[in-house]
């Protein structure tokens, strides 16, 4: 049952929107939360912020209380999760007791969910699937597509909406299409968009490049955004416009002023990570690619791999942990691990020559160091990577990092595959 939704409301944004997820499992850490980001998206696509993302256990009495106090300083609420059929499936209820009405069965509904049942049920007329079907009075039902929990919309107080989703995200984004974003667009937004655009940033802490960018931090409309993770920085400029192309215009400026001034530091945006830029470089120049790893394990190829036609370049890469394997399948000399041991620039240069040439690659990484917690000394301590790329006509660039102590062991193999793609990127950029 499709419901045409958008003549329920003509209540205009003023106050704000809040999202509430609704369960347990969000709060003990054993599903991660994609709904709140996913929703946000949303409404940024119309133009809305909003205050509050909230996160609530399966309590009854809570959920009522939170809800009532959202209903005092917002618009709109919009719910996920809790709409089931089991007893910790607590939404709908709670709704109600925080506004003290009672719940109707929609008989209509519930012969449309029996349709949508495909396992046979011994009692179907006293099942507790029928819990699905009991909504306040005067709520609209959203359609649910996907599944058999629908949700709804209701205004229990004037100037205050409730909407409720389901916690299954495939659900959610299809009840959303199909209904709520109409809705919210006829009756919430003024008709202005956000539109964002994110630049990515390696090689340059996020402190140094804030220092650099204060002017540009302080602007309000667009407003640039720092946002730092490991390895990688990124600053996302957003606009507020009543159209998406004057949105992109007021961000374009910004942009090439950004290019202009990091060109060096700037590997991509949005979508691009490291690996797909470099992977977009070799396919430009029809060149290949192949990986020695070491101390890395196999993640520097992982990250290769995980871009779609990177078998294009990709030729493979050899994980050759032990010196045995070092020596039998990089063709390192035994007196060189001997002499100067396996994490130094002889063996790392040796390991991309011996899979350059065994894999037949235009270019090759080789990989080796101490990623710890163990195995360091005062000569070579924990955190020390060394990484060599050779290319055509044997260039080659030895690099050599130390990293903080203060990184972990996964920490230190993320950075040195970064370290490794990045000035792959700053090579093949300065030799076009």
């Amino acid at each position: 049952m499709k419901t045409n939704l958008s003549h329920l409301s003509n209540n205009h944004f003023s106050k704000g929107v809040e999202i509430l997820s609704i369960g347990s499992e969000l709060l003990l850490g054993n599903i991660l939360n994609t709904n709140s980001r996913w929703i946000a998206e949303q409404l940024s696509r119309l133009g809305l912020g909003h205050y509050r993302q909230l996160t609530i256990g399966d309590n009854l009495e809570r959920i009522s209380t939170i809800i009532k106090e959202i209903s005092l300083r917002s618009n709109l609420l919009i719910t996920t999760g809790g709409l089931g059929p089991t007893p910790d499936d607590l939404t709908t209820e709670a709704i109600c007791s925080a506004f003290n009405v009672k719940l109707y069965e929609r008989n209509k509904l519930w012969e449309e969910i029996k349709k949508k049942i495909s396992t046979p049920i011994s009692d179907i007329e006293n099942s507790s699937l029928k819990k699905q079907c009991l909504f306040p009075e005067n709520a609209k039902i959203i359609n649910n597509p996907r599944g058999i929990a629908p949700g709804m919309i209701w205004e229990p107080i004037e100037g205050f909406t409730i909407m409720t989703f389901p916690g299954v995200p495939s659900e959610l984004k299809s009840m959303w299409n199909e209904s709520a974003f109409d809705y919210i667009k006829a009756n919430f937004s003024d008709g202005s968009v956000f539109f964002s655009k994110t630049l990515k940033f390696s090689g340059i802490g996020e402190s140094i490049l804030s220092e650099q960018i204060c002017d540009l931090l302080e602007l309000k409309n667009p407003t640039v955004a720092p946002y730092a993770s490991l390895g990688e920085v990124k600053l996302r400029i957003t606009a507020k416009a009543e159209s998406e192309s004057k949105a992109k215009g007021m961000i374009k400026p910004i942009k090439e002023k950004l290019k202009t001034k990091f060109s060096r530091f700037i590997f991509g945006e949005d979508d691009e990570t490291l690996p797909s830029i470099v992977i977009k470089q070799l396919l430009e120049r029809s060149e290949s690619l192949a990986f020695a790893e070491s101390c890395t394990g196999g993640l520097l190829s992982a990250s290769i791999t995980s871009v779609p036609g990177s078998s294009v370049v990709f030729k493979g890469g050899l994980i050759t942990y032990s010196n045995l394997l070092k020596e039998s399948l990089l063709n390192v000399p035994t007196d060189q691990l001997a002499r100067y041991g396996a994490v130094s620039q002889e063996v790392v240069q040796s390991m991309s020559v011996g899979v350059k040439n065994n894999l037949k690659a235009d270019w090759a990484i080789s990989v080796s160091g101490i990623a710890g917690p163990g195995g360091g000394s005062p000569q070579k301590p924990v955190g020390l990577v060394y990484i060599s790329i050779l290319g055509p006509n044997n260039r080659s660039k030895l690099i050599k990092k130390t990293y903080n102590s203060r990184f972990n062991r996964e920490e230190i193999q993320t950075l040195s595959v970064n370290e490794a793609l990045n000035s792959l990127r700053l090579i093949l950029l300065s030799i076009k």
